[in-house]
C-alpha cells in the first residue's frame, strides 16, 4: 500500500504559497491588500495637499513647501536626502504593479468562465462592474504617469516648474482651466474606482453581510466623495482666485530680489 508523502520543508511551504497566489482567492487577497496600501497613500496625499490652505509658518515660506521639504529630508542623517521618500515610492510602485497584474489576471479568469443560463444575469452585472474597473484603471494609470511628469519631474511644462516650490508650481498649473478640468475628471475617476474597489475589498475580507452591507456602502461612498472634494478643492481654489499668488513667479526671482 502506498502512502502520500507530504513535504513540510521550505519547498513544501513554497508550493503552498505559490498555489495560494495562483488561486482566485489569493489573487483577490493581493488586490485587496495592495488596494488598501494605495488607499492609504491617497488619504495621506490629500491631507498633504490640503496644507496649501494653512497659514505660512513665517513670511514668504509656504506651509506646503515646508511639508514637502520634510518629506525629502526625513530619515536624515541615517538615510541620504530623499532616501525615505524614495523607499515609500518604491513600495507604492510595487503595490501598484502587483495590483495591476493581479487585476488583469482576475479579469482573464472571469472572461474564461462560462456561466450557465441561470447565472448570466447576475454575472453580467458583475462583469460590467469589473469591466468598468478595468477601464477606469487603465485611464488612471495614464493619469498617474502624467501627474508624475507634471509635478514630480517637471517635464510637462518645464518653463513653469521649479523644484522645491510646490505652492508656486501648483498655482502656476491651475491658473489654466484645461488642467483644472483634466485633474477634476481624473479625480472623479479615482473616486469611482475607489468606491467599487472598496466594496470589492470588503467582500474579499469577508466583511460584507446583509446586516452590514448598507453601512459598508455608505462608508465607501463617503470616503470616495471626501477624497474627490479634497483633491479638486485645490485646483478650483487656484482657478477662482481663492488662493493668493506666490511671492515670485516660478522660474523668476522672488519679489525684492535684485
Amino acid at each position: 500500500m502506498t502512502h502520500a508523502v507530504h513535504s513540510h520543508g521550505p519547498a513544501g511551504k513554497a508550493n503552498v504559497s505559490s498555489g495560494f497566489f495562483k488561486s482566485t482567492l489569493g489573487k483577490k487577497a493581493v488586490v485587496a491588500v495592495t488596494g488598501a496600501i494605495l488607499l492609504g497613500f491617497l488619504v495621506g496625499h490629500v491631507a498633504g495637499n490640503l496644507k496649501i490652505f494653512l497659514p505660512d509658518p513665517e513670511p514668504g515660506v509656504r506651509d506646503i513647501d515646508v511639508y514637502a521639504e520634510f518629506l525629502r529630508s526625513m530619515g536624515e542623517p541615517m538615510l541620504p536626502h530623499g532616501g525615505a521618500l524614495w523607499t515609500f515610492r518604491l513600495i507604492l510602485i510595487a503595490a501598484l504593479v502587483l495590483h495591476v497584474v493581479f487585476v488583469v489576471q482576475l479579469a482573464s479568469v472571469s472572461r474564461a468562465a462560462r456561466p450557465d443560463r441561470y447565472e448570466k444575469q447576475h454575472q453580467a452585472r458583475g462583469t460590467l462592474a469589473a469591466r468598468w474597473m478595468m477601464i477606469t484603471g487603465v485611464l488612471l494609470l495614464g493619469f498617474v504617469v502624467f501627474h508624475l511628469l507634471h509635478f514630480t519631474a517637471g517635464a510637462i511644462d518645464p518653463a513653469n516648474f521649479e523644484p522645491g516650490r510646490v505652492y508656486a508650481n501648483v498655482y502656476s498649473a491651475f491658473t489654466r482651466w484645461p488642467l483644472v478640468v483634466l485633474y477634476a475628471v481624473a479625480m472623479g475617476l479615482v473616486s469611482l474606482h475607489l468606491y467599487h474597489g472598496a466594496w470589492s475589498m470588503f467582500q474579499t475580507w469577508g466583511l460584507d453581510s446583509p446586516g452590514r452591507n448598507r453601512a459598508l456602502r455608505w462608508f465607501a461612498t463617503i470616503l470616495s466623495v471626501a477624497l474627490f472634494i479634497g483633491f479638486v478643492v485645490v485646483p478650483i481654489s487656484v482657478a477662482v482666485g481663492a488662493l493668493e499668488p506666490p511671492a515670485g513667479s516660478v522660474g523668476q526671482s522672488t519679489v525684492g530680489e535684485d
